[in-house]
């Protein structure tokens, strides 16, 4: 059904304004199509308690599905608790399966409101998973907020900056006027061309591994140089591409095994149950995801923002080709 025929016309991404929903529902709007998604389900994650209320003693089913998932599982996604209480106060079930095998109720045991609903006898986290929701506050929390478009990561378990060094035979950036320009480059990354020096990156050790990066364009990140990195571990590669969002790639043992991936969204439905529960604990927060997922704990941002341990060149070659 158009947009022009469920009554919803002009409503666009603001679900906040309940008595605008409720003047449209009482003209006849439906309040189970929206541009052909579910109202209740945009209200769940951009609208507020009162429009969510309205809507959800509007519908047939308060549990129906859209893409897979509930109005609640995409409140608690969005970090939304008073439209997830909302929901749940209207009938919704917060322990119904979903992706990865995670209830929205047990998910919700891992960020910021455990309290949210009142679990039954026997649902709680795992150790392994309560683990993996502290280091996920502590990282975000150390990492802090920076803006990070136009940067990119290689991040590689299990080795320091001087090996990362030797496998990209690099060599460290020893002139004082090429280093003077790398410090104005990260006060201000867009005043120069990023090709003039694509092929410098910055190395860092950090607690688990090492961080490769630049913060000014994708060279951590091509497949020449992430194979070169994962050469017997894993490697998590990020560009925060200015025109197309985050873009990740996992590389292992010398191998690309997964490109085009976008690190802090949220889950798929079918990613496993560690998978399903990163989205949630890293989501909209690229950097740490990409951290994480190599098991790196860094302490701070340096080595992502710089300045890195040390600068190096890498030798011109064609690597997109390995």
């Amino acid at each position: 059904m158009a947009a022009e025929e469920d009554g919803w016309t002009g409503m666009g991404w603001n679900w906040r304004d309940a008595d605008g929903i409720r003047r449209r529902l009482a003209a006849g709007a439906d309040p189970e199509s929206w541009n052909g998604s579910r109202p209740l389900h945009r209200a769940a994650v951009f609208g507020s308690p009162e429009a969510v209320a309205e809507l959800a003693r509007r519908v047939a089913d308060v549990d129906a599905m859209e893409d897979g998932v509930t109005a609640l599982w995409e409140a608690v996604m969005s970090r939304k608790p008073a439209n997830a209480r909302a929901l749940a106060a209207a009938g919704a079930d917060p322990w119904r399966l979903s992706f990865g095998g995670w209830s929205p109720g047990r998910l919700s045991l891992a960020g910021p409101t455990p309290e949210l609903f009142l679990a039954p006898e026997g649902i709680s986290l795992t150790d392994t998973e309560r683990a993996a929701a502290q280091e996920a506050h502590r990282l975000i929390t150390a990492l802090g907020e920076f803006d990070y478009d136009g940067t990119a990561l290689a991040c590689v378990a299990g080795i320091d900056a001087a090996e990362a060094v030797r496998r990209l035979q690099a060599t460290p950036v020893v002139d004082d006027n090429l280093l003077n320009v790398l410090k104005e480059r990260l006060e201000d990354p867009y005043a120069y061309d990023m090709d003039e020096s694509l092929h410098i990156v910055g190395v860092t050790s950090v607690p688990g591994g090492c961080v490769v990066t630049q913060p000014w364009g994708y060279a951590p990140q091509m497949t020449g140089v992430l194979a070169r990195l994962s050469a017997g571990t894993l490697c998590y590669g990020l560009y925060a591409n200015p025109k197309s969002g985050n873009q990740g790639s996992i590389a292992r043992d010398g191998t690309i095994k997964g490109s085009d991936l976008h690190p802090g969204g949220g889950p798929d439905e079918n990613d496993t149950s560690a998978e399903v529960l990163a989205s949630y604990l890293y989501q909209h927060n690229a950097v740490a995801y990409a951290c994480a997922f190599a098991g790196l704990r860094l302490a701070d941002r340096r080595a992502v923002t710089g300045p890195p341990d040390a600068w190096v060149e890498l030798p011109r070659r064609d690597y997109w080709s390995h």
